[in-house]
C-alpha cells in the first residue's frame, strides 16, 4: 500500500486504493446497478485504468478517494473521498458503495470523515458533490450531510454529456452543521 492517511469510524476504515482493491474494485466498475450515475459500466481494462489514476492521484494531487473497508469483516465497500480530476467543477467529496453495502449507513459514515479530511487537512473552503438530477439515493446522502443544490454543472470530456447538479457547502458551514455534532 502507498503512503497516505488511514481514516478510522466506528464501522468503517478509510485508506487510499491499494493492489488488492483491484478485484472488488473491477467487479464495481461491471456492475450495471452500481454504475448507472457514475459514468456507466467498465471494462476491466477501463477499470483498471480508473483505478489506477485514482491511485495515482495520491502522488500526483496528495489526495484521492478513499478504499471504504469494514473493519468487521475487511470487506471493500466501496470508494468514497476528495476528487478533482483537472477540469472538474470544484473540490468534490464523491461516493460509491458496491451494492451489497447499500441502504447501510456506511455511504453517509465515510463521506462524513471524508469531508472532515478534505476541510480539516487539505482545507478545502468549499466541498461539493456532483450529483445526477435523477439519483434520489446520493441526494438524500448530500442533503443529510447539509449539502444544497447549487444547480446544473458541467463535467470536462468524456463526461461533458452527462446531466449533473453541484450540491454543495462551505466549510464554514461544514463545521457548524456537520451531521453528528
Amino acid at each position: 500500500m502507498t503512503g497516505g492517511p488511514i481514516l478510522f469510524t466506528p464501522r468503517l476504515m478509510l485508506r487510499p486504493l491499494a493492489a488488492e482493491d483491484w478485484e472488488p474494485w473491477a467487479a464495481f466498475h461491471a456492475d450495471p446497478e452500481t454504475m448507472h450515475f457514475l459514468g456507466g459500466v467498465q471494462a476491466r481494462s477501463v477499470a483498471w485504468r480508473s483505478l489506477c489514476g485514482m491511485a495515482g492521484a495520491w502522488t500526483i494531487r496528495g489526495f484521492s478517494m478513499f478504499a471504504v473497508i469494514e473493519r468487521a469483516t475487511g470487506a471493500w465497500v466501496g470508494r468514497i473521498g476528495p476528487h478533482q480530476p483537472d477540469g472538474w467543477p470544484g473540490t468534490e467529496v464523491g461516493w460509491g458503495v458496491a451494492p451489497a453495502f447499500a441502504g447501510k449507513g456506511y455511504a453517509h459514515e465515510a463521506a462524513i470523515a471524508a469531508i472532515d479530511y478534505a476541510v480539516d487537512v487539505l482545507g478545502w473552503t468549499h466541498v461539493i458533490h456532483t450529483i445526477d438530477p435523477d439519483n434520489h439515493a446520493s441526494i438524500r446522502l448530500a442533503q443529510r450531510l447539509g449539502a444544497t443544490n447549487g444547480g446544473p454543472c458541467s463535467l470536462p470530456p468524456p463526461l461533458d454529456a452527462f446531466r449533473v447538479d453541484a450540491w454543495g457547502q462551505s466549510a464554514a458551514d461544514w463545521r457548524t452543521g456537520r451531521p453528528g455534532r
